[in-house]
């Protein structure tokens, strides 16, 4: 009864993040959606809630409808998203996404990311004992499955961006769900020599914060970008700083050229100047 109690509670917290994620899609036409087509809206705020279990469960060879069995969890789910979308004067959205509160669930979301990655890892170590890249993985789909089916969610709104892709543009969430299914497997394997639940108690704790200085700040970068650029640098010989090095790097020639166009409007302004004090004498 009490393991059914917290996993009921973390099913409403994820519920609760994941459909706040939804309808912080403004700019994306989410609102709109939700007015215009209700049913997309709730097929897109599933996927939002479950999105994680349906690749995990398709890449096991579960069926990837056998999550929606859980009656409770899907009827809980649909009432946070019509909370989130239709609650009179957009109380409950406003309470949650008041900047104090924001953080809180924000924190919790890395606690309820953890928990699924480790799950990831868990329940494919049981199916493939020494299949190590699935394990990474897995547990990589289970932290990370929502942002990597952003593309079938926009094609639910009517929208198809492939640009937007999140294997292309990683996000730092996506990054730190695939570095913390390689040490939660290295873990597993017995290759990483520190007990479980402490690795779960370092990780949840690098993420919780991260995520909520990131947060408070407004920032989209990456603690992990200073690393990445040098190790991209030495391993695959990528310029230093990513993409805007190599946007600099192209955009300086551009710059000496620039003084090019005022050096020939002087030429032309001095022979104009000529050519009037010639018809003067004249």
């Amino acid at each position: 009864m009490l393991t059914y109690l917290q996993h009921t509670a973390v099913t409403s917290l994820s519920a609760v993040i994941q459909a706040t994620g939804l309808r912080l899609r403004v700019s994306s036409g989410s609102v709109e959606v939700s007015r215009k087509s209700p049913v997309a809206s709730w097929l897109c705020a599933m996927l939002y809630c479950f999105g994680s279990y349906i690749l995990a469960d398709i890449m096991l060879g579960h069926s990837p409808i056998d999550y929606f069995h859980n009656n409770s969890h899907i009827l809980l789910a649909s009432a946070v998203w019509y909370l989130i979308f239709f609650c009179p004067f957009n109380l409950f959205y406003k309470c949650i996404a008041f900047l104090p509160i924001k953080l809180v669930l924000v924190a919790m979301k890395e606690v309820v990311r953890t928990r699924k990655i480790v799950a990831g890892v868990h329940h494919a170590h049981h199916a493939y004992h020494h299949g190590w890249f699935i394990m990474v993985i897995t547990g990589y789909v289970k932290g990370s499955g929502v942002a990597l089916m952003s593309n079938f969610e926009q094609l639910l709104r009517g929208l198809w961006r492939p640009e937007t892709n999140e294997i292309l543009s990683m996000s730092f969430p996506t990054k730190a769900s695939l570095y913390g299914a390689i040490l939660f497997t290295l873990q597993e394997a017995h290759w990483l020599p520190v007990s479980k639940s402490t690795l779960i108690c370092v990780f949840t704790l690098f993420m919780a914060t991260s995520k909520v200085i990131m947060t408070a700040r407004h920032s989209h970068g990456s603690p992990f970008a200073l690393i990445e650029s040098w190790l991209c640098h030495l391993l695959f010989g990528s310029p230093l700083g990513g993409e805007e090095a190599h946007d600099h790097h192209h955009a300086a020639p551009a710059a000496t050229a620039a003084p090019a166009s005022p050096a020939k409007t002087k030429e032309e302004l001095s022979e104009g100047t000529r050519k009037r004090k010639t018809k003067k004498a004249e």
